[in-house]
């Protein structure tokens, strides 16, 4: 692809694209598909295809967010909807292929919901009841777009955000224009993502630096993966935007090794927009120029902090630093660097190309936008879900995720990962917002959230989340590095049946010197699923105190 310049990007927009007069098969070649067999399908699809003379495309998506029906197939006939199939084996793909060379009726069995029956699209007006209440800004193009093919995304507008930014933005326009958005970010805080930006744009600095935080750690957690996999150059294209906003030259993906399909496409996308002049030097013609490169974690939970993070960039032991000062002030190479979540990247374009008004609409109040999360454990359909902030954690359980799997009633949810907490079925109604979920015990977090139903024993599951802690703490700081073992050490004492009331009461003793004491947000979050499940389940370990079962 030749370099491309504003000026011909406008012109792009302008020309709208026809439709596929051939059939066109999409396989969801993410990890969650290709660990079920969707490689495979894939290769069955190409060889019948080829084999019958067909003129039709088979081509690879991202997650389509339903990980529990994979391998999905989606028939696309022209002039008609599109057909979803889910749990498609090597046979069912060659009935599929034979229907289409055939003229035939597509088959009816194995059929599951569309996307465009699951989910409105960014863009589209928030509606008022009857709609799907999915919301798909962040995953507008996972399961629909080839992540491997930059066409396919600038052809669903695609990096015509960042044509407007260079072509007629200042950096303190897109500052005011998150800032009248009310994005805040995705990594778990919260935190107003203007407010770094400015705080990053407006600290000296010989070089300013911009990171994107792909260290998805939580366990049961894949939202950032799936993004990374299934629209890479949505996140990349918020990036180039971030870089620009503050000032840097070069900016750094951040990605766990143990991700090598987003690692592997993340670093074609970076190769694809060199070659159209979207990075590198004189970005689109204009006199802005910016690289990226990627680097690697190493599988250590703590790197998600982002002064951890920077100290593995920097090549030393991944662990915190007292804050202040903030990365904004003082991060990588002690030069002022602005670190952002995979998720809170992908929005920005959206932003931008839909406007501030449209995105602060959806979402329920100081919790503007849509949040993804990766639902698991105890429900009928697993996998990823975007919905508008406000939605109860029973619209997404029991409605969009089908409630429990087993028939035994729902026990729980947790979300914000092992430093969140426990919230009991009795609290399903409220809203998903920041300040709801802190008000229950819990918090937001990156977007994970395990369903748990009334088998499982809660006392167990506090020493599970506690436990990663432990194993994961970077041992800097003694309140997390003591703290944690000592109150598994008690843990331990109340499930064997040998524990006290004095146990109980030092429990909470510990749990408070580590949430004021630690270092960083590992120790000051480890001790909250203990305590939230102390808060709503305290029969359950007094049951298993000496006392009551003397």
């Amino acid at each position: 692809m030749a370099k491309l310049t504003i000026a011909e990007m406008q012109a792009r927009a302008a020309v709208e694209k026809p439709a596929p007069g051939m059939p066109v098969i999409k396989v969801g070649m993410s990890t969650c598909g290709m660990a079920a067999g969707a490689e495979a399908v894939f290769a069955t699809l190409g060889q019948e295809v080829q084999a019958r003379g067909l003129d039709a495309r088979v081509a690879r998506t991202g997650c389509a967010g339903m990980c529990s029906m994979e391998p999905l197939v989606e028939v696309k006939l022209p002039g008609e909807p599109a057909v979803m199939y889910g749990g498609v084996t090597a046979d069912f793909a060659r009935q599929i292929v034979a229907a289409c060379a055939e003229n035939k009726p597509l088959p009816t069995e194995f059929r599951v919901p569309s996307i465009g029956q699951l989910a409105r699209v960014s863009g589209e007006p928030v509606g008022t009841g009857s709609e799907p209440k999915q919301y798909r800004i962040v995953m507008r193009n996972c399961g629909v777009i080839d992540p491997e093919e930059i066409d396919e995304y600038m052809d669903r507008g695609g990096y015509q955000a960042l044509t407007k930014v260079l072509g007629s933005m200042t950096p303190e326009d897109v500052i005011e224009e998150l800032k009248a958005a009310g994005l805040r970010g995705r990594g778990g805080a919260g935190f107003p993502a203007w407010l770094k930006w400015k705080l990053t744009r407006d600290s000296e600095g010989e070089e300013h630096t911009i990171v994107c935080n792909g260290d998805e750690g939580d366990p049961g957690a894949y939202m950032d993966r799936s993004v990374l996999e299934g629209d890479p150059h949505a996140v990349l294209e918020g990036m180039i935007i971030g870089g620009y906003v503050i000032g840097a030259k070069q900016g750094y993906f951040y990605i766990r090794a143990e991700y090598p399909l987003a690692i592997q496409r993340i670093e074609k996308a970076l190769r694809q927009a060199r070659a159209a002049g979207l990075l590198g030097n004189n970005i689109l013609g204009t006199d802005y120029s910016f690289n990226v490169e990627v680097r690697l974690g190493a599988g250590a939970f703590v790197c998600g902090e982002e002064t951890a993070l920077i100290a593995s960039l920097e090549g030393k032991r991944g662990t915190p630093t007292p804050r202040p000062p903030y990365p904004s002030v003082k991060g990588l190479w002690g030069q002022p660097t602005m670190i952002n979540n995979v998720e809170s990247l992908a929005n920005l374009s959206q932003i931008i190309v839909h406007g501030s008004e449209w995105f602060s609409k959806i979402g329920l109040g100081k919790s503007a936008g849509t949040k993804v999360f990766a639902v698991t454990g105890k429900v009928k359909h697993a996998g990823l879900v975007e919905i508008p902030m406000g939605v109860t954690l029973r619209e997404v359980v029991e409605g969009i995720c089908g409630g429990s799997a087993t028939s035994v009633p729902i026990k729980a949810v947790q979300t914000g990962g092992p430093s969140g907490g426990l919230i009991p079925a009795a609290a399903l109604d409220t809203p998903i917002t920041y300040e709801d979920l802190i008000k229950l015990g819990s918090f937001m977090g990156s977007g994970g959230m395990i369903v748990m139903d009334e088998t499982d024993d809660i006392v167990e599951l506090s020493k599970f989340y506690l436990n990663f802690c432990v194993d994961e703490s970077c041992g800097k700081c003694a309140p997390c590095r003591i703290g944690g073992t000592q109150m598994l050490r008690v843990l331990d004492k109340i499930a064997d049946g040998n524990g006290t009331e004095a146990d109980i009461a030092t429990i909470k003793r510990l749990a408070n010197a580590m949430q004021k004491a630690s270092l960083c947000g590992l120790g000051q979050g480890a001790p909250n699923p203990v305590l939230s499940a102390l808060r709503y389940f305290e029969p359950e370990f007094r049951d298993r105190l000496v006392s009551v079962k003397n």
